[in-house]
Parts: structure tokens; sequence; C-alpha cells
């Protein structure tokens, strides 16, 4: 069984959440982060932490081999959709070579399981509702730069005999149920940006993109609360360790929400003079992509906590009200 789990960009959004959910599950955890957009708070206090990066081969290594590691989860990555459009060679640093140097480290090492945070942005623009064998042919540099990562994963787990889990996320909202963790980073988040304003004397709610060929004219989107997201990697992780198999995997709920819905569950929070900007579509957005959760749900048993809108509304505000509305 999994033992030492190590998280690289484990003080990140995801990470902590991950990490919070396998220490509750009496794993020995260790946490690899440059703090770039990481954060010291969000670090599980039961977890060992290494201020590194991902680019740091040699370091790496030691540390899988000092700490005797089974496990590697790799989240660190870099993930703003219109920030890889600006910054593709940062991007391919990042996410490629940070990666190729990562499972690099773990060759020759006791490691047997490598968990990957991969996305849905992968996928071609317009498929709608998407499987694991859909066509994979992204839109985004950040698309782009996650798809290489997992066929450098691929390539060198089976080379090397470590069961490997890829795992698409599609969008990841809200914030612990312990209230002790959640997005601190703003960046181009929808829930994000829109608990910003909810708190704001004069709320101003974006929308990028209302001429869209959907239902409402906005793009539409599988969201997933992080709870959820987080206990897939620990439920995933036991299974592929246990019965030594290799899966990629979507994870969503399989339900799609429009951009539009979402800020009007948002708006229902808000009763002061609130301004609605209908701005134009960003570089690099999908129009419409929802999960099928079909292969998840057969190879482990899953019910999600959080599949409901004003639940995942009600968690991100909650967050941000703990964060800087006190």
């Amino acid at each position: 069984m999994t033992k030492n789990i190590l998280i690289s960009g484990g003080a990140g959004y995801i990470g902590s959440h991950v990490a919070e959910i396998l220490v509750k599950n009496k794993k020995n955890i260790f946490i690899i982060d440059n703090l770039s957009t990481g954060y010291k708070r969000l670090i599980n206090k039961k977890a060992k932490f290494y201020k590194t990066d991902i680019n740091n081969n040699k370091k790496i290594k030691s540390i899988i081999i000092k700490d005797k590691i089974d496990t590697v989860i790799h989240l660190a990555a870099s993930l703003i959709i219109a920030e890889g459009e600006k910054y593709p060679k940062f991007y391919y640093k990042n996410n490629v070579i940070g990666t190729q140097n990562l499972m690099s480290a773990c060759i020759g090492t006791k490691v047997k399981n490598f968990i990957f945070s991969s996305t849905a942005a992968v996928y071609k623009d317009g498929l709608y509702k998407v499987t694991e064998k859909s066509i994979t042919r992204p839109k985004s540099v950040y698309g782009k730069t996650k798809l290489k990562a997992e066929k450098i994963i691929i390539k060198n787990c089976k080379k090397n005999k470590i069961n490997y889990g890829i795992l698409r996320y599609f969008n990841i909202v809200g914030s612990s149920p312990s209230g002790k963790i959640g997005l601190i980073n703003k960046g181009d988040h929808l829930f994000k940006n829109l608990s910003i304003q909810t708190y704001k004397k004069n709320p101003v709610f974006k929308i990028y993109g209302t001429n869209y060929k959907t239902e409402d004219g906005s793009c539409i989107r599988d969201f997933i609360h992080v709870y959820d997201i987080a206990e897939l990697h620990f439920k995933i992780l036991e299974k592929i360790d246990k019965a030594g198999k290799s899966k990629i995997f979507n994870c969503g709920y399989g339900k799609g929400i429009s951009v539009k819905s979402v800020v009007k569950e948002f708006k229902k929070y808000t009763n002061k003079n609130l301004k609605i900007i209908e701005a134009p579509r960003r570089k690099g957005d999908l129009v419409k992509i929802i999960s099928s959760n079909d292969n998840l749900n057969k190879f482990i048993s899953w019910r999600p906590k959080f599949n409901n809108l004003k639940k995942m509304v009600k968690s991100s505000l909650k967050w941000e009200k703990s964060l800087f509305h006190k």
C-alpha cells in the first residue's frame, strides 16, 4: 500500500486540498513547491515541506530517495489560459520541461505510482461531451503543454513499470469544508473573481464572450468542487496501486453550467449596486465542454459531495469572506 507520498505544488489551491485528504487517510505527506504561486499558509501542518523547484532534478531525486517516496502526485504547473497565450516559452518550461525533470527524478527509485493533474483543455474545441478517447487538439498554449506532459508521463511510466493516473480536470471551484484552505490567487478564475466582487461596495461581474453558439450565448463548463477532486486523487491512487493499472480519467460532474447561470447564482448574494459587463471573448477559451464520467465510475465507486451550483457558490463565498472580509 502507498505510504510516502510526494506532492509537487502542494502549497497551491488543489495541492493543499489533496494533502488534507491524504493526511486524514494516514499517509505520510512530503511537499515540494517553489512558492511562486503557492502559499505557506496553505501547507498542511502534518506534511514535510521542501521549498524547491521541479526543475531541480538533483534535489528532487535526493528527496525521493531520502524520504522513501513510493508515490508522486504532480500538481506543480502554470495554469492560467490567458497568461499562457502571452508567455508560451514560460509555460513550456514549467509544464513540459518541469514534468520531464520530475519524471526523470523518479526513475531508478522506489516510486511505483505517478498521478498527474491534466486538463480538459487538451480536447478539441466544440465536442461538448468528451470521453477519454475524444480527439485531443488543444486550442490554448496551456492545453498543448499539458498534453505534451501527459505523453512524457505515459512513455516513461510504461518503460519503467510505474503505474500512472492522468486526471483531466474540468473547472475546479470552491473551498475546503474545514474552512482552512481555498483559492488565494486571482488569475482568470470565474468563481474567485465573482466572490471578490460580491463583497465589494460596487461589484462588477464580467462575462467574457456572450455571442457563443450556446443557449444563453455564454461559455458552458463542467464545474467540479475542489473537495471532490481531491477525494478523486485518493480513490484513484488507491485503486491503481492495488490493481497495478494505469489509466486516463475525466474528472468532472458530467453536467454543463453556463457562465451566465453562475453569474445569476452569485447575483443572489449581493444587494448592492451591481454592474454586469459583457466583455469580448478571450483567446484560448473553449466554447463548451463537459465530462463523460463513465470511465471513472467503472474504475472506482465515487459519490460527489458538492455536485450542486448553490453549494459551490456558497463554498467559494465562505472562503472569500474568511480571507478578506471578516
